[in-house]
């Protein structure tokens, strides 16, 4: 007789197994986050230096080498002398986006590239791909994630706008498995936002999660009701966020001081960073000094709030005009929301928090940290998905944010999926076809809400081949449009009286082949070994600093127990080791380390021998 172990659906089928380690990830603009559930409550993860948030931000060297995250990134007191021409920053934008897409790519102080599909990034170390480039901040993280946890990661969740298209999260896809990592699923960054919000608060009604990043804005009408997280309505924008505040400040300053837009990288980088403390400066206060030392003069000025919501009313009211937009498709009024979640880090700009309040009727809920709650979100979904089931699962029903449909005749669009359908989901629709004889059908996939297809994007094209030969309308072609829980499309044409058929999964033509992702994940291996190297070589410091410190202590109150020529052999020692630190490698470090240990070990018997003598000092045996 043989027995079978059953178990539930996404549950592991061994009852005693451990439990799987998987995090949600939020691969920001500006800066972007790791979390995990750790003893049953959702937690964004330090690196060594206790720093939650990572730069979203990597420079790379002339010789060869990248720094990454907060090391990228200028000192703050001169922004000037940055390499800012071969650090990129904002790279979320670029992903799945040909240069045409891009809005503003003549001011980033980085020089991009026009290849089909999407752009390239030029760099010393030559062209860069957006994903290439992301990869290298997600594996950052995976890292931090593996450190902290001491455990490798099944899986992770990883957030991106709600209007990212199909070549967008194909593009997050792969740089997540350049990144070694499994996705477990691509989940919206304002549905993640209201997860945490939701368990958080044990909300239930309608709200909206108004999220402003720094590149990107989105908002989601959300139906919450007994852990059923429902997506009514979504809408945003791809290309508005906190840079372009930034640009707009930096814009005005420009013009206050009659001076030219910036020429060189650099200037143009001292000047964004310039606007962006302002910015953050007037959160805080009424006014706040504009200062940048450009190489055409310097800028100094004192900037009001008024002269921010000035120069960046525009932006605003595209927020506002996307917000009425998804309440008009959620076909609800404002007074049906219960509240306004506030999410990304430019949410704390009071004009932008004064917008909302004004549009709703009501004080937006900021008592989740913005810039944490869509990581928190994603830890929780991550969580779930990996098999760790609670009683608290929730129910996650996200909605497709563009309509799909295919190319008709005459150049017009037949919406199949409409936009605000919730996902997963398949649907389908016949056509027919337009000759006599017609043995054969080309299809173009295409997205958007426009009517004609050259105002829509192209996702992809395939042709249907072996239909019966018969008089034009006769032939009946089933097309059906498969949209799975991460958003990606797969498209399958059958003709259906001879069952002849083809499909293409829609991985939007960006400019990135199977053959690119198999080399940059040959480079990412042959890089391997350099990057354990440099791992290694910062814990021996690490550890060697630790003994050193130790050691130290151990000299200042026992030192006495040493004769002169002990004393001086230990400093040596010391000495030695130090020097290893600042310029030796791992080994030399792990050596020097483990001769002061050697060397100090009469030392450590002497001092233990003193411990034990003052213990027993005054007690007799019997006390004993």
């Amino acid at each position: 007789m043989t027995l079978l172990q059953i178990s539930e659906p996404g549950q592991s089928p061994d009852p005693h197994h451990q439990r799987r380690i998987a995090v949600g990830i939020d691969l920001g603009t500006t800066h972007s986050l790791v979390a995990a559930v750790r003893h049953g409550v959702p937690e964004c993860l330090p690196d060594a230096q206790g720093r939650i948030l990572l730069p979203s931000a990597l420079r790379y060297l002339a010789g060869g080498g990248r720094r990454i995250g907060y090391d990228a990134l200028p000192e703050p007191a001169a922004p000037h002398e940055a390499d800012a021409a071969n650090t990129i920053t904002s790279v979320k934008r670029l992903m799945g986006r040909s240069l045409a897409d891009v809005q503003g790519a003549d001011k980033l102080p980085y020089a991009l590239l026009d290849r089909p599909g999407m752009v390239a990034v030029q760099t010393v170390q030559g062209e860069k791909s957006p994903v290439e480039i992301s990869a290298e901040l997600l594996a950052t993280l995976r890292q931090r994630a593996e450190d902290t946890l001491d455990d490798e990661l099944c899986g992770a969740v990883i957030t991106v706008p709600a209007y990212f298209d199909d070549a967008q999260r194909q593009a997050t896809k792969d740089a997540a498995q350049l990144a070694g990592l499994n996705v477990l699923r691509l989940i919206n960054e304002p549905t993640a936002a209201a997860i945490a919000y939701g368990l958080d608060n044990a909300a239930e009604g309608i709200y909206a999660v108004f999220d402003l990043g720094g590149g990107t804005f989105d908002i989601s009408i959300l139906r919450l009701t007994l852990g059923v997280f429902e997506v009514i309505a979504t809408g945003g924008d791809s290309a508005l966020g906190g840079d372009d505040y930034d640009q707009a400040l930096a814009d005005w300053a420009l013009a206050r001081s009659g001076l030219a837009a910036p020429a060189t990288a650099g200037d143009r980088a001292a000047l964004q960073a310039a606007a962006r403390a302002t910015k953050e400066a007037l959160s805080q206060a009424d006014s706040a000094p504009f200062v940048a030392q450009l190489s055409t003069g310097p800028i100094e000025l004192i900037c009001h709030t008024s002269d921010l919501d000035a120069a960046t009313a525009a932006l605003t009211q595209r927020c506002i005009s996307v917000a009425r937009r998804a309440l008009r498709d959620a076909k609800l009024a404002v007074e049906d929301v219960q509240g306004v979640v506030m999410v990304g880090g430019s949410t704390r700009m009071p004009l932008v928090r004064r917008a909302v309040a004004e549009l709703f009727g009501r004080e937006p809920l900021t008592n989740l940290n913005p810039d944490e709650v869509v990581a928190l979100g994603a830890a929780i979904q991550a969580h779930q998905l990996a098999g760790n089931r609670s009683g608290d699962d929730l129910l996650l029903l996200d909605v497709i944010p563009l309509s799909l449909g295919i190319e008709t005749m005459g150049g017009l669009v037949e919406r199949i999926v409409p936009r605000n359908q919730t996902i997963p989901i398949r649907l389908a629709q016949e056509f027919t076809t337009y000759q006599d004889g017609q043995t054969a059908l080309a299809l173009h996939v295409v997205q958007g809400e426009r009517e004609m297809v050259q105002d829509c994007r192209s996702l992809a094209r395939f042709e249907l081949h072996g239909i019966p030969p018969m008089a034009a309308g006769a032939a009946r072609i089933r097309v059906t449009f498969h949209v799975d829980a991460d958003g990606l499309l797969s498209v399958t044409a059958e003709e259906t009286t001879s069952g002849v058929q083809a499909s293409v999964q829609v991985k939007p033509s960006y400019g990135l082949a199977d053959d690119d992702i198999a080399r940059m994940l040959r480079e990412s291996f042959d890089s391997a070994e350099q990057d354990m190297q440099t791992r290694a070589l910062a814990q021996a410091r690490i550890d060697a600093q630790r003994l050193m410190l130790a050691t130290g202590a151990a000299l200042e109150k026992d030192g006495d127990l040493l004769d002169s020529a002990e004393h001086a052999r230990i400093q040596a020692l010391l000495a030695t080791l130090q020097t290893q630190i600042e310029q030796g490698s791992a080994a030399a470090i792990e050596a020097a380390s483990h001769d002061l240990a050697h060397g100090t070990e009469a030392f450590a018997a002497a001092r233990m021998n003193r411990s034990i003598q003052q213990a027993l000092a005054g007690k007799s045996i019997g006390q004993l």
